[in-house]
């Protein structure tokens, strides 16, 4: 663990997006657009993993909540993130209330967590697979670990942001997203993870 705990880790447009919230609360429509361009990916990624074929809808009614309550939001690109993924959230655990439907969950071996990680990175486990296989097998994680490595990974937060979206500390968000990659990494066939900060999915496109 790095000394001094984790640095608070950007994405390569929050100050795109901070410019956008910012005028779009202004009443923009343009710089909503902007706003929604660069973060419903990621959104979209986090809400596959929970909800499976329904992300398309329960991102609709996340988006009409973010858009209704957009005014009284304060904070910058990557608070937006946050706040938007923390509405995202409450709209797929109300969706799956109503369907009744509970994520797929399984237990955690310990001999996942005696992986060897010398060098592998988080990367290392994404880049052997498509998005959607990714999501796919994050939804088989049990709960914590899946939602840690959506937020961390797909979403782009960092671990005290995806800690307040999940209402937990950032030392059990961090452990989760750790334990649920070097659950993924052995189903790739890849060595181990270490707690090497993650790049987002699609960042590179």
């Amino acid at each position: 663990m790095r000394q001094g705990g984790e640095p608070r880790r950007g994405h390569a447009h929050d100050g795109e997006l901070g410019a956008a919230v910012a005028q779009a609360q202004e009443g923009d429509e343009a710089a909503f657009a902007v706003a929604y361009r660069l973060v419903q990916p990621g959104l979209l990624g986090y809400l596959r993993g929970l909800v499976g074929d329904d992300a398309e809808d329960v991102a609709s009614d996340a988006w009409l909540e973010i858009a209704r309550d957009l005014a009284r939001f304060k904070g910058d690109g990557a608070g937006f993130r946050g706040w938007s993924a923390t509405i995202a959230r409450h709209r797929a655990l109300d969706h799956l209330r109503r369907q009744k439907v509970r994520p797929r969950s399984s237990a955690l071996e310990q001999d996942v967590l005696d992986l060897p990680g010398a060098y592998s990175t988080y990367d290392q486990a994404l880049e052997s697979i498509s998005t959607e296989h990714a999501l796919e097998l994050v939804r088989g994680l049990p709960r914590d670990q899946a939602e840690a490595v959506l937020l961390r990974v797909v979403v782009g937060l960092d671990g005290p942001a995806a800690a307040r979206v999940l209402g937990k500390r950032p030392g059990a968000v961090r452990t989760a997203a750790y334990r649920g990659l070097k659950r993924l990494a052995k189903q790739l066939g890849v060595e181990g993870v270490t707690e090497d900060g993650p790049r987002t999915l699609g960042e590179s496109k």
